[in-house]
């Protein structure tokens, strides 16, 4: 039943989603957390900050790491497969629909529409990081870790995983 579950909780964001990784991670932890609760907001958020500091896409990488955690060896390949194989099917039998009528402004409004789902779903897990933040660190960390971490990425273009392992450090440090 747990292979099942895997299966379900990384198959059904990857169908739902558009947008890729990034877009798809609040309906990840809306399985993980949520519905199955093998994580807590707290974890979750760890494996998805040590996750976006390591090369790959997120989505298998947090699929491997919660696969492997709930199931071991045989979770991590179930929950890989169910990130990977039914996105790649229907992609490869979307893509010569959406080639043919690329020039369709249905097509066109259609991707317009999404953008703004994908970033309302991205705002609410920032919410939800920020409390986490604000209930684990404080106001005064958490404020200093979000300006100093937007300065670093808007001003100074560092890359995101250098952000994410400055943060780590200044919280291993100041708040370990």
């Amino acid at each position: 039943m747990i292979y099942v579950q895997l299966f379900l909780a990384f198959f059904i964001p990857n169908i739902v989603g558009y947008g890729g990784g990034p877009a798809i991670i609040p309906l990840i932890e809306a399985e993980v957390v949520g519905r199955y609760g093998w994580m807590n907001s707290q974890e979750f958020a760890e494996v998805l900050g040590l996750g976006n500091a390591l090369p790959s896409p997120i989505a298998t990488k947090m699929a491997g790491y919660v696969g492997y955690e709930v199931a071991g060896v045989g979770g991590a390949v179930i929950a890989v497969l169910a990130t990977v194989v039914p996105t790649l099917l229907l992609m490869l039998g979307a893509l010569g629909l959406l080639y043919r009528y690329r020039d369709s402004p249905r097509v066109k409004r259609m991707s317009q529409w999404v953008r703004p789902v994908i970033a309302i779903m991205m705002a609410g897990m920032v919410l939800s990081f920020f409390s986490e933040g604000l209930a684990g660190a404080g106001l005064v960390h958490t404020l200093l870790i979000g300006v100093a971490a937007a300065i670093a990425l808007l001003r100074f273009k560092a890359h995101p995983a250098l952000v994410v392992v400055g943060a780590l450090a200044y919280g291993g440090l100041m708040l370990g």
